[in-house]
């Protein structure tokens, strides 16, 4: 055979095999698939991308979306720290579309806020555009993640196109003494929020703080945290529980055994995604 040839049959087998392995389908058990698209970037920035899984079932059928946030103390953290339990929960609820999101994360010259909450601004819009309907999203984020799935749902979504909110063990009163504690509190308080982005009159860590911006009209909201967390102290919770209870705000609130690393260990995870079916059965209109 020409050398030429071999060469460029060589090159075709190897794309062949290259495409082929780059898996598109997620197979999650009897009649239940999606379609995965990764690292889509819905902004110019690098850090601007999600995974998108879509399920195959009844396509034809307009469905609501999950958004899964990271944590990581808001400058760190990834998303495919939470793939495996967006999988659980795919398994759990087949005909939702999942969004697993990065976003900006904060430095001391780039602060978190506003960019992380623009950033889920920027990928629900993303996906309005994508699907061409307006579905109903839920967030769902861990530590710095369920803190931004609150702060944007409480505040940022001028819209209204948040139904339900999930928040795993996030801070939710940055003032809290009891959070001061947190290893990095120095630079949540000097660096997470953008001064420019704050009215007068009012401080960087209520302007951050979720509970600041809970009102009557605020989202259904699950909460879970741990019992022996020293990250987040139980203390969040109940401040969380109060503000809701004084505004007659729909919500529900666990804890679980083990620190701010247990939540999706067993049997924890598993107690989790079966209240969040019965939160959001009950929820989210």
């Amino acid at each position: 055979m020409d050398k030429s040839l071999s060469v460029i049959i060589g090159c075709i087998l190897l794309c062949f095999l290259w495409t082929g392995c780059k898996e598109t389908k997620v197979t999650l058990g009897k009649d239940i698939s999606f379609q995965k698209e990764e690292n889509i970037h819905y902004g110019n920035d690098p850090e601007q991308v999600m995974d998108l899984y879509i399920p195959h079932q009844e396509l034809s059928k307009k469905k609501d979306v999950f958004i899964i946030i990271h944590g990581g103390g808001w400058r760190g953290g990834d998303k495919s720290q939470l793939t495996f339990f967006t999988l659980s929960m795919m398994k759990k609820f087949p005909d939702y579309i999942f969004v697993n999101l990065n976003y900006r994360l904060a430095t001391a010259t780039s602060s978190g806020l506003p960019n992380q909450t623009d950033d889920i601004e920027n990928a629900v819009q993303y996906v309005e555009k994508k699907l061409n309907y307006n579905p109903k999203f839920i967030l769902l984020g861990n530590s710095a993640g369920g803190h931004l799935s609150m702060l944007y749902a409480y505040h940022f979504d001028a819209e209204k196109r948040v139904k339900a909110v999930v928040n795993i063990v996030g801070p939710s009163d940055l003032s809290d003494p009891g959070f001061e504690k947190y290893v990095d509190y120095s630079f949540v308080k000097n660096y997470l929020v953008n001064p420019k982005a704050v009215a007068p009159g009012m401080s960087a860590i209520s302007f951050a703080s979720p509970i600041s911006w809970v009102n009557s009209a605020s989202v259904p909201t699950l909460s879970y945290y741990g019992n022996r967390d020293q990250v987040i102290p139980l203390s969040q919770k109940r401040r969380l529980d109060s503000v809701f209870t004084q505004n007659k705000v729909n919500h529900e609130s666990y804890e679980f055994n083990g620190g701010h690393l247990d939540w999706d260990k067993a049997p924890n995870d598993q107690f989790l995604i079966d209240k969040i079916a019965g939160f959001i059965r009950h929820s989210v209109k």
